[in-house]
């Protein structure tokens, strides 16, 4: 019997673990990351004023690992002492942890580890005059700015980083998809999901909308609907956890004959 198999395209330092638990789950894991993350060797006058005047704003965001991994260590470039009296965010309880790792007192959503549950938090709310700085990378979601600037809060937003497609062709990924049977492929984010998408061509593409796709929240499921994927299998969030509970939900329904 051939040993079934599940693609994880997470960035290749941060799909370690995730592998590990899909390898526990009694599946092969592998590892084609479809986002590179590359940090930013310089920043530009505004932003390196932004970490300068760390001590201007009421509230910092980190919004990834990756945030808190560059952003820091800017940071920790001008502040050897970190500023006191500010309120730091992050999202999600990986993020949490590396960024507790600094010293600070950390806020984050109770349940629902994104956006939405960060803007969920009783310290955002009333946040008029505030200045809000978010550390991110570049591009990505714009809701955080959007919501908090909605609620009267002066928001910046400093990237540290930036996504990259992985050096891998087209025809390396397709013999990837040919040489295994798959019940599922992992795509944590968006981008990464349309990065697979780019190096596929049309007839590669409906042999991939036809293998169950795990997505970490609405957004990137309705991407994932959006590209034609015929089996969607939506997290609670973007944690391992959360992910292989969805692999588990995804492999019952598949051998029921059934789809989410």
């Amino acid at each position: 019997m051939v040993e079934r198999a599940v693609l994880v395209t997470r960035p290749r330092e941060q799909a370690a673990a995730l592998c590990r638990l899909v390898q526990e789950a009694g599946f092969r894991a592998i590892a084609q990351p479809m986002i590179e993350i590359k940090p930013l060797s310089e920043l530009g006058p505004r932003q390196l004023q932004m970490v300068m005047d760390l001590d201007h704003y009421q509230h910092v965001i980190l919004v990834s690992s990756n945030a808190v991994q560059w952003g820091m260590e800017w940071i920790n470039q001008f502040w050897p002492q970190l500023p006191l009296g500010l309120e730091w965010y992050a999202i999600g309880k990986a993020t949490a942890g590396k960024l507790s790792s600094y010293g600070v007192a950390v806020r984050q959503p109770e349940t629902e580890m994104n956006s939405e549950g960060l803007l969920a938090l009783t310290s955002l709310q009333a946040v008029a005059d505030d200045r809000v700085l978010i550390i991110k990378g570049e591009g990505g979601r714009k809701q955080l700015s959007d919501v908090l600037s909605k609620r009267g809060a002066r928001v910046e937003q400093l990237s540290v980083y930036r996504r990259v497609l992985p050096p891998i062709s087209g025809t390396e990924l397709t013999a990837v998809l040919n040489e295994n049977q798959f019940a599922a492929i992992v795509a944590t984010s968006g981008e990464g999901l349309h990065n697979m998408l780019s190096l596929l061509s049309p007839g590669e593409l409906q042999v991939l909308r036809g293998i169950p796709l795990i997505v970490p929240g609405q957004r990137v499921a309705e991407l994932a609907d959006d590209s034609g994927f015929r089996a969607v299998y939506t997290a609670r969030n973007a944690t391992d956890k959360a992910i292989i509970e969805a692999l588990r939900e995804c492999v019952g329904s598949e051998e029921n004959g059934g789809q989410n």
